[in-house]
């Protein structure tokens, strides 16, 4: 059965051509054309052909501007319309008075729009949004509302259904996400879009179901975009406490830097067939007076929203060059520092030559000091800031991580193109690994990869003697996990590597296999 559109569906349509018409009669090349047209058309003779044609273009320009028009009650901004969340409640509104029917409400959000702003200007951005909502419409079912909030936000109500259950929500949210996912032709090349999901069962109880449904949306997409792109979250009891305290923390960051709180503490990394200890990783950890240790995935939201990244990078970077040099003064024999950065870091020219500053000024060698970036940013091929940063680090001597390989999103080139040293293979591929015959085939093809590319590999997330029984037989070079060591403060490290060293630790793991 054919989907019935909407009256706001249909304007949103028209907006979208609207759109397209404007940006295609923007360019000079195309305008050239009609001029061009009707002046060989009448010098030929072909006066129905220049009539034909400068009615066209009049036409062209007429629905350009009526659609506009059209399209004004789309948002323009990412801040919701009244129109748009209105027909998401009222739509939640009328299944909340159906006896025996249930229905889900659905917010979407495009990831990283205000750099694709940057990458490519409004134009091509506003195309990329009609775009995106094409497949979006295609993706859903007949009867399901789908609305656009904003630039980069959409709202889905489904139709009424017996039951929204969340093994049901889990496909359509999946669909969604691949929907958007599928690579976007964009100026000769392909563009690879994110998408991060928040969705609620109608929830019934209360004197406003509907609007607390919506509520109940924004705070599972709230909890999404906080966990990086891609992500999705159902709601869960307790979301909108969890988002008021990153409000909360966003407001103390800054003095957290300052007054210390915010501190560098470090994870080792060990050899896999000696077990003698190849480095310490860099982490973050926040001493909250009321919230006690916080790690990274609960605070770098708030520091990304407080506008300190960059802040909080320098004092880590300051903190862990700082503990390298005292680590030798102290004959710790730890060999090699790894220290992470994010994208909005990489995107600052001066990081480079601020890091090369640094290093030298502590008195330590580029290769000592070692880069990490996640599998996403190694993705943003396309941001030449970030990769004329990795490069100018690689050049500089410095080594460079890939976290979280393995999840899909890095190629084969990603990896040739900046050089990397050592994938770390995520640790949802080592969890269990010794009793998961289809990650143990995973992990061998990573590292046969990653072999034949001289690429080195590091296993994150080992907890158990087993799993790095059955890293060490399928080749891989480093361990890093609590099965090794937790996370600890600098005041511990240099005790840790001494006493590590000092129980054999060198020769345990050959030990065993003899």
């Amino acid at each position: 059965m054919a989907r019935i559109r909407t009256d706001h569906e249909d304007r949103g349509r028209l907006g979208v051509l609207a759109r397209r018409i404007r940006m295609a009669l923007g360019r000079v090349e195309v305008l050239a054309l009609f001029p061009l047209i009707a002046i060989s058309a009448t010098a030929l003779g072909f006066d129905d052909l220049a009539l034909v044609t400068a009615i066209g273009l009049s036409a062209l320009l007429a629905i350009g501007g009526v659609g506009a028009r059209a399209a004004q009650p789309v948002a323009t901004s990412d801040r919701p319309t009244a129109n748009g969340r209105g027909a998401l409640v009222a739509m939640l509104d009328r299944v909340a008075d159906l006896p025996g029917r249930d229905t889900a409400c659905i917010l979407l959000q495009i990831d990283d729009w205000a750099l694709l702003h940057d990458r490519w200007g409004h134009d091509t951005r506003e195309d990329l949004a009609a775009r995106v909502e094409d497949r979006l419409q295609t993706a859903l079912r007949n009867g399901d509302l789908l609305t656009r909030l904003g630039d980069a936000r959409f709202g889905i109500v489904l139709s009424p259904l017996p039951s929204a259950r969340l093994g049901l929500r889990d496909t359509i949210t999946t669909r969604l996400a691949d929907a958007v996912a599928d690579p976007l032709p964009m100026r000769g090349t392909a563009l690879r879009l994110t998408a991060s999901i928040g969705h609620s069962a109608m929830i019934k109880q209360g004197v406003d179901p509907a609007d607390t449904t919506f509520k109940a949306a924004e705070a599972a997409l709230g909890e999404a975009t906080a966990n990086g792109p891609g992500t999705i979250r159902a709601y869960a009891p307790g979301m909108g406490r969890a988002r008021a305290l990153q409000s909360s923390l966003s407001e103390e960051v800054e003095a957290a830097i300052h007054d210390g709180a915010i501190t560098a503490w470090f994870q080792p990394q060990i050899h896999a067939r000696t077990g003698t200890l190849a480095g310490m990783e860099t982490l973050a950890r926040w001493q909250h007076p009321n919230h006690g240790v916080l790690g990274p995935k609960e605070f770098f939201s708030a520091v990304e929203a407080s506008g300190h990244m960059p802040l909080l990078g320098q004092t880590l970077l300051h903190q862990a060059l700082k503990a390298l040099q005292d680590w030798d003064a102290m004959s710790a024999h730890i060999p090699l520092i790894t220290i992470n950065f994010s994208a909005t870091e990489l995107r600052d020219q001066n990081l480079a030559a601020t890091l090369a500053s640094e290093v030298a000024r502590y008195g330590l060698a580029p290769e000592r000091v070692v880069v990490e970036i996640s599998e996403t940013v190694a993705t943003q091929v396309e941001d030449d800031a970030i990769v004329a940063t990795l490069q100018a680090m690689r050049h500089a001597g410095h080594r460079l991580d890939l976290d979280g390989f393995g999840l899909g999103a890095a190629s084969l080139p990603t990896l040739q193109r900046f050089a990397v040293s050592r994938v770390k293979i995520d640790r949802s591929f080592v969890l269990d690994i010794d009793l998961d015959h289809g990650k143990r085939q995973s992990v061998t093809a990573i590292v046969a990869m990653a072999k034949a590319m001289g690429i080195e590999t590091i296993a994150n997330g080992v907890e158990t003697q087993t799993e790095q029984d059955a890293l060490l037989a399928l080749g891989c070079d480093y361990l890093q996990g609590f099965g090794v060591a937790r996370p600890m403060g600098l005041d511990n490290v240099a005790d840790w590597a001494r006493a590590h060293g000092a129980a054999g630790k060198t020769i345990r793991l050959d030990d065993r296999r003899a």
